[in-house]
């Protein structure tokens, strides 16, 4: 008997107990869905999380106060060093201006409540003021209307850039934000410009965010004293290491640090928080692997107990087979072929359910910034994990089918 009969009578087989393969398939199938689904939702979220920082560029770098970044050794005093001033960050960019283009930016609050008439949003909105470079340097672009003019940043004009949730929550789909009112912390500001969606990172809230000039912030904050970050960005991303060591330089002067102190400050490049979320998902992969490996664990030993079963009901058919001329070695291909066939028919059942159900999950903890996603990868390793489950619960049956006695098989009742 040649291998393409045996393959027949493999897939005959099957077809006979087809409620025993449907079940046996649908073991396998939940566990394909569990590995290859979380697998692809780990990619949806990694796709998001690139699309966010894609407009950063490998070439900048931004400097902010080191409380936030401060980190405690042992037996050593935590310090509180004072934030980045205005005054300071001016004196920066005027030093350092000319060897990089300089961002500037500041949280006037994090918790501002913007209205429209009757209609106003939660107290949680990020009320931001930012120079004319921050805008393009951050990744952040115009739908509609226009960025700050000159005349907006030096004046303190009462003009204001909205986020797409901030304009969905107070503004009617029949109402055009544009040259709009809107009130801000009890004062009238015109609706200039209009934000893409850009997502960001498990909710972080960059579509929730209202941007007003620099100087416009520094008003509205009506006499408190406002931290500044700054955002570096250098023309030669190959010498961006040195550009940032200048960089530290020129701010140590600036913030008046005594040599053999550590800086009062935190300079990180800005594809250094991308470069750790690549990190942070490639162990997510790994879980994902541990989590579908036990499934598919659990799974190849039912697969196994219904190979057994199966083999000790055609022990006859085994019989009359080897009594034909059947050989060990066919025999046992044909058990195998089965278990093959039938891990392969639920891995293809598992992969239908795993991309849409990945993605999704994926798009739910992104906020639907992750775009849909094909793993054809991870497709590929189900198909080879599938495989690779058949041999390994089928060898033991099938060589257990391949050395029964043909006369004791055929006397089997």
């Amino acid at each position: 008997m040649n291998y393409l009969e045996n393959i027949r009578e493999a897939l005959r087989s099957i077809q006979a107990n087809m409620l025993r393969t449907v079940l046996t398939a649908m073991i396998i199938a939940i566990g394909i869905t569990a590995l290859v689904g979380i697998l692809t939702a780990i990619d949806g979220i990694q796709s998001s999380v690139d699309n966010s920082f894609s407009g950063l560029g490998a070439n900048s770098f931004d400097i902010r106060n080191r409380d936030v970044f401060r980190i405690r050794k042992e037996g050593e005093k935590e310090r509180n060093y004072p934030p980045i001033d205005y005054r300071e960050a001016k004196m920066y960019k005027a030093r350092f201006g000319k060897s990089a283009v300089i961002g500037m930016k500041s949280n006037v609050t994090m918790n501002a409540e913007i209205k429209y008439a009757s209609k106003k949003t939660n107290p949680n909105t990020r009320l931001i003021g930012l120079d004319d470079n921050y805008l393009d340097m951050k990744g952040y672009k115009i739908a509609r209307g226009r960025q700050f003019s000159n005349n907006d940043l030096t004046a303190a004009t009462n003009v204001c850039i909205l986020g797409i949730d901030v304009v969905n929550q107070v503004f009617d789909k029949n109402v055009d934000p544009l040259n709009e009112e809107i009130t801000i912390l009890g004062g009238k500001y015109k609706v200039i410009g209009l934000l893409e969606k850009k997502g960001s990172f498990m909710g972080g809230g960059d579509d929730r965010v209202v941007f007003v000039p620099l100087e416009t912030g520094r008003k509205m904050a009506q006499g408190r004293s406002l931290t500044f970050d700054i955002v570096t960005s250098v023309a030669n991303i190959q010498s961006i290491e040195n550009i940032m060591e200048e960089a530290r330089g020129v701010m140590r002067i600036v913030r008046q640090d005594r040599l053999g102190q550590p800086d009062s400050f935190s300079i990180e490049r800005s594809d250094s928080l991308a470069k750790r979320s690549e990190e942070i998902t490639g162990v997510l992969r790994i879980g994902g692997f541990g989590i579908g490996f036990i499934t598919l664990l659990g799974a190849a030993i039912a697969l196994m107990n219904i190979m057994m079963v199966s083999v000790t009901e055609r022990t006859r058919e085994i019989g009359i087979r080897k009594s034909l001329g059947a050989t060990s070695r066919i025999i046992r291909t044909q058990f195998l072929i089965e278990a093959i066939v039938i891990c392969i028919l639920g891995g293809l059942g598992g992969l239908v359910l795993a991309i849409p159900i990945g993605n999704l999950i994926a798009g739910g903890l992104m906020g639907g910034t992750s775009s849909f996603i094909f793993p054809w990868l991870w497709m590929m390793v189900g198909i080879l994990v599938c495989v690779i489950v058949g041999l390994s619960s089928g060898i033991y049956p099938a060589h257990k089918a391949s050395k029964l006695d043909p006369i004791d098989a055929l006397r089997y009742e």
